[in-house]
Parts: C-alpha cells; sequence; structure tokens
C-alpha cells in the first residue's frame, strides 16, 4: 500500500470530521455517515464494526438521567447547589466550578450546566465580582469531570476488554472502574481548582471593565442587569423529586459497589467470567430509571423533552458516525503505520496526549475521541498507566469555541465579560481550558504510575 494514499486518506477523515464539526453534533455523525460510505465503496475499506456498546451506555445513561429530570430531580440537585452558593457569595470563584464539576460526576452528562450557569452568573454579579471569572471556569468544569464521572461514556470506553487484555500483557494485575476513578477523579478535581486559582483575578474589575460599563448606560439593559435576579430557590420541590435524586445516587453507589467486587457479577464459576462493567451501567441505569419512572410520578411525556435527553441523543448520534467512520479508517491503515508511528511513539509515550487533544479538538466529544483513539494506543502498545494519566486530554472542545455550554455560558453573561474574542481563538474558555486540562494531565501521569499496577 502507497504511503502517501493513506496519507491522503487520513487527510480525507479529518476533511470529514471538519465538515461534520460545521453542523454541530449530529451534523458530525451524519457527515461522518458519508465519509464512511465513500471509504467503504470507494477507497475499498473494510468497514468495521459500529460503536454499539458506548451507544448504548449513552443511551441507558440519558435514558435514566431524564427521567429524574422530568421526575423535578434536576431541579431538587440545583436547588441544592444554588442554596451552597448563595451561602457564600464571596467564594462563587471557586464554588461556582466545583458545583457544576459535581453535577457532572453524578449525572455522567455535562449539560446541567444550562441551568446552573444564570445562578453563577447572578451571584457573581450581585457581589461585584467580573462574571467571566466563574462562568467560564464552571463551563469547563462541567465538561472536565466527565473522566472521572462513574456513568460516563469515556470512562467506559476505557473499561473495555481490549484494554484489560493490553493491562495483562504489560503484567498489570487488573483494571477496574476504581482503579481508573482513583487517577482520574483527583487529578481532574486539582486541574479544576488551579483552574480556579488562575481565574480569581482575570480580566479588569466589573468597575473598571469598558464593556460593562457601555451597556450601563442603556437604562433598559442598566435595569436588567442590576435588578433581575435568577433563582431555583423559591420553588417548592415536592418529595417524590427528592426521593428520584436519592433513587438515583443509589445507582451510582450500586455501580461503583459492583465494580468494587467482581465475584458479584460472576456466573460463570469453572470459567470466573464477570459480566463486564459496560453492560453492569446499562443494566443498573435502566432498571433505576424504571424505579424512578413507576415510583417519583414522572410524567412519562416529559422525558424526552428535557435539555438532558435532547442533548444525549445527538451525542449518541455523533459518536455512531465519527467512531464508525475512523474505526474503519484505522482498522485498515494501521497495519502498514504500524512500525513508524510505534517507535515515534514508543520513543516518547507522552505525545500521545497531543493526539488526543488534536482529536478531541476537531470532534467536540470525549466518548468519541476515546473510541476513535484508544484501539491506535492499544495497537502500539503504549503503557495501560500513561493512557488512563492522560484521559484527561480528550476533552479540548474548549479550543474552537463552538461547544453549546460554552456558547450558552456567553449569552448567559449579561455583563459581556464571557465572550468570544475578536481573534476568536482569544476567548474566555481557552486558558482556563488550557490550565485544567494540562494540570490534571500532569497530575494524572503521576498518579497512574503509583495506582495502576
Amino acid at each position: 500500500m502507497n504511503t502517501y494514499v493513506l496519507v491522503l486518506e487520513f487527510l480525507f477523515l479529518l476533511g470529514m470530521l471538519y465538515a461534520g464539526s460545521r453542523y454541530g453534533g449530529i451534523g458530525l455523525g451524519v457527515v461522518s455517515g458519508i465519509g464512511l460510505v465513500i471509504e467503504v465503496f470507494v477507497f475499498r475499506m473494510p468497514p468495521a464494526s459500529a460503536p454499539i456498546e458506548v451507544m448504548l451506555i449513552i443511551l441507558a445513561v440519558v435514558t435514566c438521567a431524564s427521567i429524574l429530570e422530568a421526575a423535578g430531580g434536576l431541579k431538587f440537585m440545583l436547588q441544592v447547589a444554588e442554596r451552597i452558593l448563595r451561602k457564600n457569595p464571596k467564594q462563587i470563584t471557586f464554588l461556582g466550578p466545583i458545583a457544576t464539576y459535581m453535577l457532572t460526576f453524578m449525572l455522567g452528562t455535562g449539560h446541567a450546566v444550562y441551568s446552573i450557569m444564570p445562578i453563577i452568573g447572578d451571584i457573581a454579579l450581585k457581589n461585584k465580582i467580573r462574571p467571566e471569572r466563574p462562568m467560564a471556569a464552571a463551563s469547563v468544569a462541567s465538561q472536565l469531570a466527565l473522566t472521572a464521572s462513574p456513568i460516563s461514556a469515556v470512562v467506559t470506553v476505557y473499561l473495555g476488554k481490549e484494554l484489560l487484555d493490553l493491562f495483562h500483557m504489560q503484567g498489570g494485575a487488573n483494571l477496574t472502574l476504581v482503579n481508573i476513578l482513583s487517577v482520574t477523579f483527583p487529578a481532574t478535581f486539582l486541574g479544576m481548582l488551579a483552574m480556579s486559582l488562575y481565574s480569581l483575578r482575570r480580566g479588569k474589575n466589573l468597575e473598571d471593565d469598558p464593556e460593562y460599563q457601555r451597556r450601563l448606560q442603556d437604562p433598559t439593559y442598566r435595569d436588567q442587569i442590576l435588578n433581575s435576579t435568577k433563582t431555583t430557590l423559591n420553588d417548592v420541590i415536592p418529595q417524590h423529586s427528592k426521593n428520584a435524586v436519592y433513587i438515583f445516587l443509589s445507582s451510582i453507589v450500586v455501580i461503583v459497589i459492583l465494580a468494587l467486587y467482581p465475584e458479584i457479577r460472576t456466573f460463570d464459576v469453572v470459567k470466573a467470567t464477570a459480566v463486564p462493567m459496560g453492560v453492569i451501567i446499562q443494566m443498573v441505569m435502566l432498571c433505576f430509571g424504571g424505579i424512578i419512572l413507576t415510583t417519583c410520578k414522572t410524567p412519562v411525556k416529559l422525558v424526552p423533552e428535557g435539555v438532558v435527553f435532547k442533548s444525549g441523543m445527538v451525542a449518541c448520534v455523533a459518536i455512531f458516525g465519527i467512531a464508525w467512520m475512523s474505526d474503519t479508517y484505522f482498522s485498515y491503515a494501521m497495519p502498514y503505520f504500524k512500525e513508524g508511528i510505534t517507535s515515534m511513539v514508543q520513543a516518547y509515550p507522552w505525545t500521545f496526549v497531543f493526539a488526543l487533544f488534536a482529536v478531541s479538538v476537531v470532534i467536540n466529544s470525549q466518548a468519541a475521541t476515546a473510541k476513535m483513539m484508544l484501539p491506535v494506543a492499544i495497537t502500539m502498545g503504549l503503557p495501560v498507566p500513561l493512557l488512563i494519566g492522560i484521559m484527561p486530554a480528550t476533552y479540548a472542545y474548549f479550543f474552537i469555541p463552538n461547544y453549546p455550554s460554552d456558547i450558552a455560558t456567553v449569552n448567559f453573561d449579561p455583563t459581556g465579560t464571557t465572550k468570544i474574542g475578536k481573534y476568536y481563538f482569544n476567548h474566555s474558555f481557552m486558558v482556563p481550558g488550557l490550565i485544567a486540562v494540562s494540570t490534571s494531565c500532569l497530575v494524572g501521569i503521576g498518579l497512574a504510575e503509583i495506582l495502576i499496577r
């Protein structure tokens, strides 16, 4: 096979990803479908398997979280978060990102940020704190936390059999959900704190910010900025909505217990074959979604209308097309590229972090990035602890400010301090994102070397 042809085909792959990114999540999926058909019928590549397991995990988690949202549980979680934030308003630059981080950790999706972001901005403004400081960091934190959530799709990709087999080949004992989270949770949490520390003094204070002062000159806008209050504290939360949250959190506890004690999910005594964690997450999420639905007075018609369900389905379609197209190319091309790429990356294994980062910038999905690049890393035999340590690099879509949570954050800031800059890349999320991801990866590499054995 001619190497130049493979390079051109790779450039075609990148071109299709870029074209799809201009249309958003669903666009990424269906435009990748065009690329897949061209790969198979024009470039004559054998089609790889569709990413069914990842899609089923996303579907199960999103369904359960959407039922929680329809039952009113998400509003209760936001009310609890707001109560904590308003009791400590001067610490909003730290507590705002912590709130969005923990919501993502518990829900397995970063899209709850839309509900709490106006509250973070309101608290900052009422305390004369530049809203960009907590809001930009909170948007980044909501996505960074996905690599630390026990029910996120990106984590379950790393729980696949292929990575476990590679770990055993490299002399490792076992690789479990708890092993992974023992690295990614502290690493990303410290990355978030480093980003928040930087954010404390970023930008001019409100009284010195020209854009904010210009907006205050308009009497209507001035009244809107200074006299409006975004809050959920006046909402009366029924007991069944609170119960929905308790049930949902119980599902996470069950998943962690099953990860800690694999003998519970082992049925074949002779072969000692445990049910894979990906399947466990699907089963538990569907089960507890059903429990919430039947015991918490959940209006079924509201389930597919919520933000969580719509965003989750978009992510599912995006991963369907992206992962299928990219798997088809790499399955076909890696035997030809393996020797050259492997020698280069094995000499400097940490450089694989840049590959993860670059792919994530283009395809706007951590799970899709992992599904696309992890097989490449496995084929090259990269150290598994390293792959766990650099897992936060699957989040790089803050780099180009076109992700829905970032765009929404800009729109939620009435002062104009959170913005997309004149030169596009000098936006509010760039430096916090770079600090958070680089710190998380550095800490993650160090922790993985100690904890993943």
